[in-house]
């Protein structure tokens, strides 16, 4: 007797559904023939139940909701967060992607990124970086080495998300102290939290002109009510990138050798090619799901501070979640998740082939979030974090050793909330361990000494609330007291850095980094009018510091010789300029304004819309400024949109930073010009866009004063992206 098959009224027969996927996977991801066959076997299951709903779907692509996940548990709109947040999502993150997290969250109030070149970029919130921002991959930490040095890219792509939430402040409550300075969550639903019952696809195809972009992406998910998969993939091909002028700034050109080729028109070493994808699935049922995923990363790119070296880079992922809601009277939901890592990447002799440095990175992090029923008016949860991660850097170029830090942390959130106001509150607690093998397990090295162990005890806490003055009117404000522990690198590094040319030091004997926020913002809402101010103060007693000395160094570790320059005490070159960690007292203090205006309303709708921020940072005891902090910069921009069309143009002014650290260079201000059209049409069972973006429509030359490597990797020059994405 052959078994029964539930199959929804109207579902199709295998081989139709199964055509009819493939054929929509070819539709969205015509270019990338190698992907196609290793996607078929993945994307055949997603359409077994597949009911005859899916031209309904394609009429109404899925958008991202006001809901913010990140920061409040609790679940806010973007309004009424307590902390200040963004989001990008639809076709404001369609219009935003870049090749990397930072240059595509680079224009967000706040927001400004390393630029370590197109293909190394993490975001920096209002001046922070490294460490202090904490990169999340739905709501679990990401896994790479990309706060370990501004040349390491990070294990996430932005062609596969869907949605981006940016939270700036003191979010050191949900995330530890490496969030003192905000978080990122990049969400990509590649383990289903609902219930799917029809077939989902989205793609996307692009050309670029600036850097010969050839890139792709494709997203397909389906299930059976009870039962939903996930598959994506993406592929991206980037050629060395065109930039308006010399790649050396006027100033370093300056102090260069006569002699030294000076690169015009093309940036060298450049270059990017990545690849990468994931397969989900979860069981589902009305009160919570469960499922696994598992993806893969792989990326060999450029960095331009070092002509010969490339870097090969490989993660994969296998996560876990799980969510049970209305568990009993007392607990509204129970949460789990948990992801294993195993990162590596290698810095290569690009002509040669030969590995310099093997970086690599292992380990899990996993959280368990309880979420309790209202008691008196209070709503929130108790929580766990925990991790264990094993890094490794091997070869001769080493500047850390091999370590393995573990951490276990405790976290309680509560919000109260009446009808003009809501107060929130939390309390973290957080150890951990960082134990450097020192020369041991690295004999070709002596610069590491023997092994060694710290440990810390990290706690914090936060305060903030929200109150409505009138109608549409709000004001909000948070305090928060963090305690961040030294990472590895900052505790252990003294070595060469080949692919970022530093000699970078670090100290065992520092302390936990200790500090106090404040944040206050006025609000106001009106329709689709909205602006809101907010001015922002954080106080370091101990801030850990990334500067150089001033001083050359051999790779050997020998200083300069004063009577041979550009040779070293052993007789070895020394042309690697010494970069290291200290702690200072310091100040961060700044403002952020952002509104948004409709002007028409009738065919049409036009917005106006203009951001401004600034941040200001000193040591305090010697009133210098701290390097790499970004200058006043000012946006405006136009939208209209009506029927298919979306258009937008806007300016970005970036003033000149003169406000510069010892032995750092200042930075001319620029002013760019970008635009964004679109047009919608839909075909059949699948909704279509055609876009085109002009990024620096006139060819200015811009460099990023936030950058290590500003004055010798420009931004990049007039370019243009052709793109056709698909939704059904």
């Amino acid at each position: 007797m052959k078994p029964k098959y539930f199959r929804p009224a109207g579902a199709r027969p295998l081989p139709g559904r199964l055509t009819q996927c493939m054929q929509a996977l070819r539709q969205i991801y015509p270019f990338a023939p190698r992907f196609t066959p290793f996607l078929a076997p993945l994307f055949a299951p997603l359409m077994l139940y597949a009911p005859t709903a899916l031209a309904q779907s394609a009429t109404s692509p899925r958008e991202a909701s006001d809901i913010v996940v990140t920061g409040n548990p609790l679940g806010s709109g973007l309004f009424d967060m307590v902390s200040p947040s963004s989001q990008l999502s639809g076709r404001e993150l369609d219009m935003r992607r870049a090749s990397s997290l930072g240059e595509t969250l680079s224009s967000e109030l706040g927001v400004s990124s390393t630029y370590f070149g197109p293909n190394a970029s993490r975001p920096v919130i209002r001046g922070l970086d490294g460490d202090r921002i904490r990169l999340l991959e739905n709501g679990s930490g990401v896994v790479d080495a990309s706060s370990l040095s501004f040349d390491h890219a990070t294990a996430v792509d932005p062609l596969i998300a869907e949605r981006i939430e940016v939270l700036r402040g003191p979010a050191a409550l949900m995330y530890g102290g490496n969030a003192i300075g905000g978080v990122v969550n990049v969400l990509d639903n590649r383990i289903p939290t609902r219930a799917i019952r029809e077939p989902i696809g989205r793609g996307e195809f692009r050309l670029g002109s600036v850097d010969r972009e050839r890139s792709g992406a494709a997203v397909l998910e389906a299930g059976t009510g009870n039962f939903a998969v996930h598959a994506d993939a993406y592929q991206r091909n980037n050629r060395d990138l065109a930039i308006p002028d010399f790649a050396r700034s006027s100033r370093q050109r300056a102090l260069d050798d006569p002699g030294l080729e000076q690169p015009r028109g093309r940036l060298p070493n450049s270059f990017n090619q990545s690849e990468g994808g994931a397969l989900g699935g979860s069981l589902t049922w009305d009160k919570g799901y469960a499922g696994l995923s598992y993806s893969s990363m792989n990326s060999s790119y450029g960095t331009p501070a070092e002509d010969s070296v490339k870097i090969d880079l490989r993660k994969e992922t296998l996560g876990f979640a799980s969510e049970l809601r209305q568990v009993s009277p007392l607990i509204e939901t129970i949460k789990v998740q948990f992801n294993h890592s195993d990162y590596v990447h290698q810095e290569k002799e690009k002509d040669s082939g030969t590995v310099n440095t093997t970086f690599k990175h292992r380990g899990y992090e996993g959280r368990v979030e309880l979420k309790h029923a209202p008691v008196g008016g209070f709503a929130g949860l108790l929580g766990t974090q925990f991790s264990s991660l094993n890094f490794s850097a091997l070869g001769d170029e080493a500047f850390v050793p091999s370590t393995r830090s573990d951490s276990t942390a405790l976290f309680l959130f509560e919000e109260y909330r009446q009808k003009d106001w809501r107060v929130n509150f939390g309390l973290r607690s957080e150890q951990s361990r960082v134990r450097s093998d020192g020369d041991d397990t690295n004999a070709a090295l002596s610069r590491f000494g023997t092994p060694q162990s710290r440990s810390f005890n990290a706690n914090s806490a936060s305060l903030g609330g929200l109150y409505g003055l009138a109608p549409n009117w709000s004001v909000v404000g948070n305090y928060a007291y963090t305690e961040r522990s030294p990472t590895s690198y900052e505790l252990f590094a003294n070595g060469p850095h080949a692919a970022t040319g530093t000699f970078e030091v670090g100290s065992a004997d520092f302390a936990k980094e200790r500090s106090h926020a404040f944040d206050l913002a006025l609000r106001h809402r009106a329709g689709a009018n909205q602006w809101s101010i907010g001015v922002f103060q954080k106080r370091f007693s101990n801030y850990l510091l990334l500067a150089p000395t001033g001083q050359l160094r051999a790779a050997d570790g020998s200083f300069e010789d004063p009577n041979t320059p550009g040779l070293s005490t052993s007789g070895e070159a020394a042309d690697l300029p010494e970069y290291q960690y200290r702690q200072v007292p310091a100040l961060f203090r700044g403002v952020e304004i952002g509104g948004r205006w409709r002007a028409i309303e009738k065919a049409g709708t036009l917005d106006f819309d203009a951001k401004l921020d600034t941040v200001r940072a000193i040591q305090t005891d010697t009133r210098e400024a701290l390097p790499r902090i970004p200058p006043v910069r000012l946006s405006i921009g136009a939208l209209y949109q009506t029927g298919a069309w979306y258009l937008r143009g806007e300016v970005q002014h970036v003033s000149a930073q003169n406000r510069v650290a010892t032995n750092e260079l200042p930075t001319d201000g620029y002013t760019l010009a970008n635009a964004f059209v679109s047009y919608r049409i839909k075909y059949g069972a699948t909704a279509w866009e055609l876009f085109l973006r002009g990024n620096n429509l006139f060819n200015v030359e811009a460099r990023n004063h936030v950058s290590l490597i500003k004055d010798i990797a420009p931004l990049p020059g007039r370019g243009l992206v052709f793109g056709v994405r698909a939704n059904f």
